[in-house]
């Protein structure tokens, strides 16, 4: 279930430790982390209604990692 929210939480952890990313370009860096964050919040309030009260938690508190690890 959420396999599109587990995959764009999963894509965020790998742009932040994308340090090479980061050190050759780092507007770039920032502005993939940007557009990620974005996807997760627009998926989140399409979805809000579908998810139990702990992910909504981790979710509204960007509690990124306990919410990927939540859906595992």
């Amino acid at each position: 279930m959420h396999t599109e929210l587990r995959q764009l939480l999963q894509k965020r952890l790998e742009v932040i430790a994308d340090h090479g990313f980061r050190d050759r370009d780092p507007d770039a860096h920032l502005q993939a982390l940007i557009k990620v964050s974005e996807e997760i919040s627009a998926y989140t309030q399409a979805h809000l209604a579908e998810f139990d009260g702990k992910l909504r938690h981790y979710l509204a508190n960007s509690s990124f990692q306990k919410a990927l690890d939540h859906l595992s």
